[in-house]
């Protein structure tokens, strides 16, 4: 599966066409597998379009066409098929989000390429290095809502896809050759127990805002109604929150806490469109806050001294690990299994064994090491 030509685009939009198509791909065991969302466009992001590649045939299906899924999560599931993705995380969290999939057998071809220290990790310089393809990125910020959907965005849909299944084929050689094969495994397997989440908070969580933890508690309490404010402006509009005003926008409004209109016209970035839109709910937004209580930043206590002493051992151990395998650190030992170790502090080989009872691969060739260092 080398030229474009060679294999067919297949739109699906209806059930009968869908119904075709899983019938194909459940005769398949090696699958390319992408989505396209609205996340710039939308107040709620959702999944616009999945693609599917086999060696024949490139598939496009329109998810807000069809309004019933569920004949695709026996293949998502099947351990029989492996599902190959490139960056598989955000693409497993829409489809779980969005139609309850759950998955088994995956190949992350970005993980691979991490696992193997390899330097370009982007698709498209994968597929430029490995097959002399040049990737249109044009339509990558696209409105993948909007229908129909021109034939130049399909190519470029179907390209994310295309090439998966060959890509994977080499990358899994050269796991292989490097002795690296059951540890993307483990990573692998990791991949499919990621959580849909919650939906995200389009910005109303005012901590995660840079700067938010130099504001006075006063000046907090502002920031918080003025999040608040623009959460409700971009949900009447199904617009991001970026959209409607962004971040910096409001950090300087909460600094500054205007009280009249004149004033708004010092804050940076706010236009007069924008004052003559949102002048008044701003102001307003700004009185909550200040005749409101104030607000604090959640206070996480500091870990005891010897917890945080064999984090810093663990991480030390990590890069050192990470630089003679010529790999990033989380490669070596993920970060959310290091702090388990580290609060758990596991005194023999079959304390550690069960914190990583996941990561065979790591255990047998670090498990040692690991439990000396903590010793």
């Amino acid at each position: 599966m080398v030229e474009t030509e060679q294999n067919e685009l297949v739109w699906v939009a209806q059930p009968d066409e869908l119904e075709r198509m899983v019938k194909a791909l459940s005769a398949e065991t090696l699958l390319g597998v992408d989505t396209e969302s609205n996340s710039l466009f939308a107040y709620q992001e959702q999944v616009c379009l999945i693609q599917f590649s086999t060696a024949q045939t490139d598939y496009l299906v329109d998810p807000l066409a069809l309004h019933d899924l569920s004949s695709l999560g026996p293949i998502f599931a099947n351990p029989r098929i492996e599902k190959i993705f490139h960056a598989a995380e955000y693409d497993l969290v829409c489809l779980k989000r969005d139609f309850g999939f759950t998955f088994a057998n995956l190949f992350d071809t970005m993980l691979a390429a991490r696992i193997l220290g390899r330097a370009g990790l982007g698709l498209g310089s994968m597929l430029q290095e490995e097959f002399g393809i040049a990737v249109d990125k044009r339509y990558q910020r696209a409105d993948w809502s909007k229908r129909p959907i021109s034939a130049v965005m399909m190519n470029y849909a179907r390209m994310d896809t295309h090439y998966l299944i060959p890509l994977r084929n080499i990358l899994r050689q050269q796991l292989i050759a490097a002795g690296r094969w059951e540890l993307a495994q483990e990573d692998f397997e990791r991949l499919t127990q990621v959580q849909a989440g919650a939906l995200h908070d389009n910005g109303v969580n005012c901590w995660r805002i840079a700067g938010a933890q130099d504001l006075s508690p006063r000046q907090a309490a502002v920031l918080m109604q003025l999040c608040q404010y623009r959460d409700e402006q971009a949900r009447a509009l199904n617009q991001p929150a970026f959209r409607v005003l962004s971040n910096q926008v409001l950090l300087e409004i909460a600094q500054r806490m205007p009280r009249k209109r004149s004033e708004l016209n010092q804050i940076a970035g706010l236009s007069q469109k924008l004052i003559q839109r949102y002048g008044a709910g701003l102001l307003a937004a700004v009185e909550r806050g200040i005749l409101g209580p104030p607000a604090y930043r959640p206070y996480a206590p500091r870990p005891d001294d010897q917890l945080l002493w064999r984090l810093d051992v663990l991480r030390n151990w990590r890069k050192s690990t990470a630089r003679v395998m010529g790999v990033e650190s989380d490669i070596v030992l993920p970060r959310d299994v290091m702090e388990a170790i580290a609060e758990r502090n596991p005194r023999s080989l079959e304390e550690l064994a069960a914190i990583m009872a996941g990561l065979p691969w790591r255990f047998e060739h670090f498990g040692r090491q690991i439990l000396e260092l903590l010793s």
